[in-house]
């Protein structure tokens, strides 16, 4: 019997076998004296009942236990939160999908099921269930291995409880080998040069990237990249709201940031732009009510750019561009007045631009030289009232007309 009670304690949670035994002492005293009333063989059955369901109440309703262990009941973690874009230091990931059939390209649509781990510290990693699909125009051409978005299956968390992300983009070499590396590497460091002019643009985070093929058909092979602060993490932390139309024009735009963005490409010899059809374009609008209702254009995917070189960066023959270090204005027309002060504001930011190239580590010094060398051009012809003047007139000359 007191085995029997051990066990139905136990099994509650509730008092020890010393407690049980008083209290089975004492209810066995109450019932001797309640079987001495009725003494009636059909109530022991109904009584026992009663005296179990007694004892089995004290024990649950006992919160110690100087015998038993309590299982402590489990609770829901909070959702793990990620500071990816805080630092320059590469990220190291793992890619395990079907390698071969997506460096294949059978079609554009496709998708592909994989895994995502990312490797935060020598002893913490963070699995990811993922689908990706192929992204970017020219990289998908020219390209074995064309740029992702990634869905995750289950959302991660970055900078806040707020900054749920379903999709990231990810960048990464276009072909194995040094060069190719250097590409990325360079096209990185634009993201960092734009920052540098507002907060309504893209962060990055450098990766170091190993592919496993699931099928076994390739080897293992490691590249660098980089993953593209998602819009909607971007949106929030600007108070801003991601417009997806894309019939927008240059018009439809806050007249300085659009402005911002077309000396930009030009500063970087960046053709491949256009607000509409968002093309390497996102726009975002103030999530305040503003009664002009217009937007924000922000600036991504820079590898045709001049500042880049890559080899594949060919501008079509309509632009009438000998080669991709030559620049082309495509902003909409403004006055003298609007282009002159545009432009200051950028001589004004040079210092910053070149401390953040001359502080990146992941360049050679040649790669630095090349890349102040074009922007010294940029910069010496708006050092000087006379060649700041000829600019302007070239500004005028090809700008759009909207």
């Amino acid at each position: 019997m007191n085995d029997r009670l051990n066990l139905l304690c136990q099994r509650t949670g509730g008092i020890s076998f010393i407690s049980a035994i008083i209290l089975m002492f004492y209810y066995h005293l109450k019932m001797q004296t309640m079987f001495k009333l009725f003494k009636k063989k059909t109530y022991e059955k109904t009584i026992l009942t009663q005296f179990v369901i007694l004892v089995l109440s004290v024990c649950q309703a006992s919160g110690q236990s100087d015998t038993f262990n309590v299982t402590e009941q489990k609770t829901d973690t909070p959702n793990r939160i990620l500071t990816l874009f805080d630092t320059d230091e590469p990220l190291e990931i793992s890619l395990e999908f079907d390698l071969k059939h997506y460096m294949e390209k059978t079609a554009k649509t496709e998708i592909f099921d994989g895994l995502l781990t990312m490797l935060l510290s020598e002893a913490d990693s963070m699995d990811r269930k993922i689908t990706m699909k192929y992204r970017g125009e020219s990289r998908y051409l020219n390209c074995g291995n064309p740029p992702l978005e990634i869905t995750f299956k289950k959302p991660v968390y970055l900078d806040s409880d707020s900054g749920r992300v379903k999709k990231i983009k990810l960048v990464h070499q276009c072909q194995k080998g040094s060069l190719y590396e250097e590409y990325i590497k360079r096209e990185y460091l634009v993201y960092k040069l734009y920052n540098v002019l507002t907060d309504t643009s893209f962060r990055v985070r450098m990766l170091k990237i190993n592919y496993i093929d699931t099928k076994k058909a390739r080897k293992p092979f490691t590249l660098y990249g980089f993953f593209i602060e998602p819009k909607t993490l971007l949106a929030g932390r600007t108070n801003t709201l991601v417009l997806k139309t894309k019939i927008l024009t240059q018009r439809d735009m806050i007249p300085e940031t659009i402005d911002r963005v077309a000396i930009f490409n030009y500063m970087i010899a960046n053709w491949d732009w256009s607000v509409p059809g968002q093309h390497n374009v996102d726009i975002l609008k103030s999530s305040k009510y503003d009664v002009s209702g217009l937007g924000i254009p922000v600036p991504f995917d820079f590898d045709l750019a001049g500042v880049v070189g890559a080899d594949y960066a060919i501008p079509p023959p309509e632009l009438e561009l000998e080669n991709n270090r030559e620049r082309l204005f495509a902003g909409i027309c403004r006055t003298r007045e609007v282009y002159q002060k545009e432009l200051l504001m950028f001589l004004s930011k040079k210092e910053q631009f070149y401390s953040v190239i001359n502080e990146y580590p992941y360049l050679s010094k040649a790669s630095k030289k090349d890349i102040t060398v074009l922007l010294d051009q940029f910069f010496g012809q708006i050092e000087k009232q006379r060649s700041l003047n000829a600019m302007i007139d070239l500004f005028m000359e090809k700008c759009k007309k909207l």
